[in-house]
């Protein structure tokens, strides 16, 4: 099965570089075009998917809050 279309603008499409399993839950590192992004799955869904290093995915999140801080300036 693959998607076909997907309503979610915030996705980014990269490649597994690591899964650190958990007895329940999992985190995926997919580097992407923009750097690394982690997610925390649940371990069962990690084995559902089946998700490897060096998959091909996407990375799509859904965001209700966005929160914008300024950085410092360097001297």
């Amino acid at each position: 099965m693959t998607i076909a279309a997907i309503n979610s603008r915030n996705q980014f499409k990269g490649q597994v570089v690591a899964v650190h399993r958990g007895s329940v839950v999992s985190e995926i590192e997919v580097e992407t075009a923009a750097g690394i992004v982690s997610a925390v799955i649940t371990t069962s869904s990690v084995d559902r998917l089946p998700l490897r290093v060096g998959d091909d995915v996407l990375a799509v999140f859904k965001a209700t809050e966005v929160l914008v801080a300024k950085l410092s300036e360097r001297a």
